[in-house]
Parts: C-alpha cells; structure tokens; sequence
C-alpha cells in the first residue's frame, strides 16, 4: 500500500511538473518600470518563467526623462509590426501631455517628445499613465491614457476622489488618440467610461477578444483602489461591464499590466502602499491565484508594462554597460 502511495504521489508530481506553464525556448519576459517617482527614467528586468526578475545594467536607468516636468513614470512600450518599439509615459503629477519615444533596440532611442493629449481642455487636471495598443484591423495605434476633468463627469454618487492639496473633485476617465505614422493624430474622445473613477488601463489582446485591465481609484466613501477587468470584441469598445475586483481585498493597488504564458493570465500590479509588486494568475479570468508572495522584483520596482522579447535582444540588453 506504502508503495502504491508513493508511485501515486510521484505520477502526481511528475503530472504537475508536465502541465506547468512555460514560455517558447526562444522567449523572455521584459519588465520596464520606474523608480521613486519617476526622475530616474526607464528601468528593465526580465523573467524566463513570469516570477522570479532580475533587474538588467545593475538596476540602473537606461533612459532619463528630458520632456514635461522631466519624469518618467508608467512607462508602457509595445513592438509594432515593423519590429520597432514605442513608448508612452507620464511626464509629471500634473500636466496636460503624455511623453513618446521610440526605439529600434530599447537601447537607443528617438527624441522625447511631448504630446498635448489634453491641451484642449483648459481645465484638466492631469494626464496619468498612458498605454499604447496596435490595431491590426485598423493598422493604428492606439494611445489611452486617465484624466480627470473638473465638471466634465459628475462625482458618481460621492464615489469620486478629493486631492485636499487643490480642492478639486478627481473624476477620471480614459481617453485616447489613434495614429498610424505618430505625425498625425486623431482629436481626442472618450475611451472608457464604467461609471466609476477609473485610471491605470492596459490592454491584452486574446484571440478575438481583448481584455482591459484597470485600477477603480474610487476613494470615497469606501475606498476600492482596486484592479478589475472589462472586455470588448473591438479595441476601441464598447466594453463590457467591469468585472468585480480580483486584486487583495483591503490592498491598494494600481498599474496593472498583464501577459499570458500558455493557457494562464499573468496580471502583475503595484501595491504602491506597501512598498512591493503583487500578482495574480488565471486560466479563466474569474478564478484568480494570488502569486504575490511567489513573485521576485529588484528593490523599488514601480508601475511598468510587460512585453516578450527574444533571448537574442535580452543579450544586447545585458552588455549595456
């Protein structure tokens, strides 16, 4: 019976083992991220299995911000078709622009730029973490950001959020601009609006479908600050209704960014309260694993995106001195 037991525990091992989820042999995880709040620049590291990371150049900088109010925070970079790379950022707290570079390595890039997203509302309060999605059905580029817009939305039933430093009602929604040569840019419009103060959007394309990760930042009268999920047969919507929150109830969170290794999600977010990155895993987006005491980040990682590069560019990424 013993030695049933046991060729029963090892065939359940060795099934466990052969089920695990693992990446292409060619493929890595990159993480770009931020530090303090954001006057250091764009920081890397990279995974081969989704948790355990390591940060590349020894932790440092390997692009300091020059535009807005000379931070980068959020930075969110995708590869387009033509297998270069751009990037989007948050400038400073309270700016009317987002930054944009771009780069054929992720080593070199172009002139930052700004971009006056939200120029055209004298009002606006900021312009926070900005993402880009590639369209393949439309061959445009889609750029998404939060920006809270004094009597532009009312304060959801007292579910907004009051800064006591300027007196003014945050209730932020996502808006975006589309582009195809990042020359020319379409006016802004509305790109999300669940009924709830809403920052912090991602997007992760799934077969047919695509999945919105975001942040209720919902402070009043109960606090949310939590990550939920809503999802649409088309990037620019209309989006479904949000999930309810799948993130550590009572933990605040925020700039969730997500990959899928095999048939799970990854969802990793910045538990900015307590100092330290958290995740969750799902094969079904209702079910959700906490892997957050199993994730491994450099000391300070903070608000990025993740994308999949070949080993060959992670090697071209470590020999920067």
């Amino acid at each position: 019976m013993r030695k049933l037991l046991l060729s029963m525990a090892m065939v359940a091992g060795i099934s466990g083992s052969a089920c695990a989820q693992t990446l292409p042999q060619d493929q890595v995880l990159l993480f770009s991220s931020f530090r303090n709040d954001g006057e250091t620049g764009l920081h890397f590291a990279y995974s081969e299995d989704g948790l355990t990371w390591k940060g590349l150049r020894d932790n440092k900088s390997f692009l300091t911000p020059k535009v807005g109010n000379k931070l980068m925070r959020d930075p969110c970079i995708i590869q387009g078709p033509d297998g270069r790379y751009h990037m989007v950022w948050t400038t400073g707290w309270w700016e009317n622009n987002i930054g944009i570079a771009h780069s054929d390595d992720l080593i070199h890039w172009t002139e930052q730029k700004m971009l006056p997203v939200m120029a055209h509302e004298p009002e606006v309060m900021n312009s926070w973490a900005p993402e880009i999605f590639y369209s393949e059905d439309t061959g445009e580029y889609i750029i998404f950001w939060s920006s809270a817009v004094p009597g532009k939305f009312p304060e959801t039933a007292d579910r907004g959020d009051i800064r006591s430093t300027i007196n003014k009602g945050i209730n932020h929604r996502v808006y975006y601009v589309k582009t195809k040569d990042f020359k020319t840019y379409t006016d802004t419009a509305l790109f999300y609006d669940g009924g709830f103060v809403s920052i912090d959007g991602s997007i992760l394309k799934d077969g047919e479908r695509y999945i919105m990760f975001l942040k209720d930042e919902t402070k009043r009268p109960e606090p949310e600050k939590n990550i939920r999920i809503s999802i649409a047969a088309n990037p620019e919507g209309p989006w479904g209704p949000a999930s309810p929150p799948f993130s550590p109830e009572g933990v605040w969170v925020e700039g969730p960014t997500a990959t899928k290794i095999g048939d799970e999600f990854y969802v990793y977010y910045d538990a900015y309260m307590e100092h330290r990155m958290m995740g969750a895993r799902s094969d079904d987006l209702i079910h959700w694993e906490n892997i957050s005491d199993q994730l491994t980040f450099p000391e300070g990682t903070r608000h990025g995106t993740v994308l999949k590069i070949s080993r060959a560019e992670l090697e071209k990424l470590k020999a920067v001195d």
